[in-house]
């Protein structure tokens, strides 16, 4: 053990790719321990052998092929709409796009890095300042985390043999009540710069403009909807969702706003090969590794450790948090899923945490990894958009964590909130 976790520092500490990281780090400790290394090989192969894993392709692919196909122009309109009386109004329109986008692109990343390209210029125009551009359009990402079809969400339910359907229920009241959140604080922090206030005479909403900007977004706002009943009603698996979705996007695309060209299309399929061979190496990669916790009994060993401070499901749950926090600091929000979904689940269903509850949390904090220092690659990648020192994006970003982890705080209490929706359409869960 003392090498796996030795190789893992050594090599993320130089630099090295994620995936290789894990990889190598994972194979050291077959070398420690005198396993046969075909074993290693065999582990690389099985872990990417999973029909269920065909949804994060599809899923990524449904998201590219949205985001040309003309769905974000038309939420983006809604999104203006929706904001153009509120103080910080065009940082209130990353907050609603995310909480739209979340059903569209499942990644906290793209969506970030989307909303600073498109707001960006705007919002530097009219006066914020860089680092609360790149502070506001990335931690309003974190909307995504839990919106269906999230990402991380379909990840932890392969990993912890988690319902997807009851997932993707789960993660909607928290991507709303994290949009609220996100609202109140970026009002709070616009009042208190003196930020795009609203302008005299802007008129009020009428419900003609609502409704024609809702007639054109309409098919957005409708796709999780319908991969939730969908799924519910038998129509189709969590990974046979993903191929409805892409059909799905598809038909918008070419029939409904006929804005999907040849060239668009061949751009998705491009960026869905870069983005999907990106998760699978390290998905592949992460089955010595996970051998290795395995072998050595770390579960084990680590609820011992847990137990010996607490058997409370409530400050269980919030250890176990904090530690995720720390470590999506430094390693991938996917590898985390990986790596720590099969360690931390059966931890809290032994308190009697429902799998669902901690999903949506641990989905949330994971994801959070990537928008915070030292290594997080949405945060490098909205201060490379428009040249922002990560330093300012730091000081900006501290009113929004601290709103995130109170928003957490609360779903940890009152689990209520996330199982309603998943009890209602799925039933109670058993067990």
């Amino acid at each position: 053990m003392l090498y796996l976790g030795l190789a893992f520092v050594i090599f993320l500490v130089l630099g090295m790719p994620i995936a290789f990281v894990i990889g190598v780090a994972g194979t050291a400790f077959f070398w420690s321990a005198n396993i046969p290394f075909g074993i290693a090989v065999q582990s690389i192969v099985t872990q990417s052998q999973s029909f269920a894993f065909l949804a994060i392709p599809f899923f990524i692919f449904a998201g590219n092929l949205m985001n040309v196909s003309g769905i974000t122009d038309r939420l983006l309109s809604l999104a203006r709409l929706l904001t153009r009386r509120m103080y910080g109004g065009t940082a209130q329109i990353s907050v609603v796009m995310s909480t739209m986008m979340g059903g569209v692109s499942g990644s906290a990343t793209a969506d970030a890095a989307m909303e600073t390209r498109i707001l960006g210029p705007e919002m530097m125009r009219i006066g914020y300042s860089k680092g609360y551009i790149c502070a506001v359009n990335c931690l309003t990402a974190l909307i995504t985390a839990t919106i269906p079809p999230s990402i991380g969400l379909i990840i932890y339910g392969f990993i912890g043999e988690v319902s997807i359907g009851r997932l993707f229920a789960a993660g909607i009241i928290p991507g709303v009540l994290m949009m609220f959140v996100m609202m109140t604080t970026v009002n709070l922090t616009a009042r208190y710069h003196k930020y795009d206030a609203p302008k005299a005479g802007t008129p009020k909403l009428s419900m003609k403009e609502l409704g024609t900007n809702l007639r054109d977004s309409i098919w957005a706002l409708l796709f999780p909807i319908i991969l939730i009943v969908g799924i519910r009603m038998g129509a189709f698996t969590a990974s046979e969702s993903g191929a409805f979705a892409v059909a799905y996007a598809i038909f918008i695309g070419f029939f409904v706003y006929k804005e999907l060209t040849w060239e668009r299309f061949k751009g998705a399929v491009l960026n869905s090969v870069k983005d999907t061979g990106a998760i699978m190496l390290i998905v592949a990669m992460s089955g010595p590794f996970s051998y290795a916790v395995t072998w050595v009994q770390l579960p084990t060993v680590m609820s011992q450790f847990v137990f010996g401070i607490t058997d409370n499901p409530q400050f269980l749950t919030i250890i176990l948090l904090a530690f995720l926090f720390v470590s999506g600091m430094f390693v991938d929000s996917n590898v985390n899923f990986l790596l720590l979904t099969p360690i931390f689940l059966p931890m809290v269903t032994s308190v009697g945490m429902d799998p669902v509850h901690f999903g949506v949390l641990m989905a949330t904090i994971c994801t959070l990894g990537v928008m915070t220092p030292p290594i997080g690659s949405a945060l490098y990648t909205v201060c490379g958009i428009i040249n922002c020192p990560p330093e300012d994006y730091t000081k900006h970003s501290l009113p929004f964590l601290a709103a995130i982890f109170l928003e957490i705080t609360v779903l940890v209490y009152l689990p209520g909130l996330v199982l309603w929706i998943p009890n209602m359409i799925f039933g109670v869960a058993q067990g």
